[in-house]
C-alpha cells in the first residue's frame, strides 16, 4: 500500500543505474522538503535511535481512524532530510488506520535502501518508522 508520491519515488529509482544517483536523487528530495520550524525542534519530538538529530512533528486531521495523517521532519544530515522525505512520500496522507498497514520495510526495499545505508542510518530509519506508527497509533484511539 503504497501512495502515489511513494510510486513516483520508486519510478525514478528504476531508472537510476548507479546508486549514487539515487543517493543524490534522495538529497534532493530532503532539500527540495519544506524545513521544520526550529520552534518544534523540541526534546518531546526528536526521534531516538538515530546517528543524526531528527525530529517529526505530527499533523493529523481529523479524529479517530478515518483521520488523514501528515508529518513534517528535520534533520542536520542532508541524506536523513532526503529520508525523511522518502517516509514522507509513504505516509502522508494516509488515514491513520492505513498508516498501521504499511509495509515501510518492504516499500523501502523496493528502492534498495536496505543494501546501501550502513546499519546506524538503517536504524534510524527503522527509529522513524516506528515514531510515525506510534503517532498514528495514538491518534486511531484519540
Amino acid at each position: 500500500m503504497a501512495t502515489e508520491a511513494f510510486e513516483e519515488i520508486a519510478e525514478t529509482f528504476e531508472f537510476l543505474d548507479d546508486w549514487e544517483d539515487r543517493y543524490r536523487h534522495v538529497i534532493e528530495l530532503g532539500r527540495a522538503m519544506p524545513p521544520l520550524d526550529p520552534v518544534f525542534q523540541v526534546p518531546a519530538l526528536k526521534v531516538e535511535g538515530c546517528a543524526s538529530q531528527v525530529w517529526l512533528r505530527p499533523m493529523i486531521e481529523g479524529v479517530g481512524p478515518d483521520a488523514r495523517f501528515d508529518f513534517q521532519g528535520e534533520s542536520d544530515a542532508l541524506i536523513v532530510r532526503g529520508l525523511i522525505a522518502v517516509l514522507h512520500a509513504l505516509y502522508s496522507g494516509l488515514t491513520v488506520a492505513q498508516v498501521g498497514h504499511v509495509n515501510a520495510a518492504a516499500e523501502l526495499a523496493r528502492l534498495g535502501l536496505n543494501e546501501h545505508l550502513s546499519a546506524q542510518r538503517s536504524n534510524g530509519v527503522r527509529s522513524m518508522v516506528e515514531r510515525i506508527g506510534l503517532h498514528a497509533a495514538e491518534a486511531v484511539n484519540a
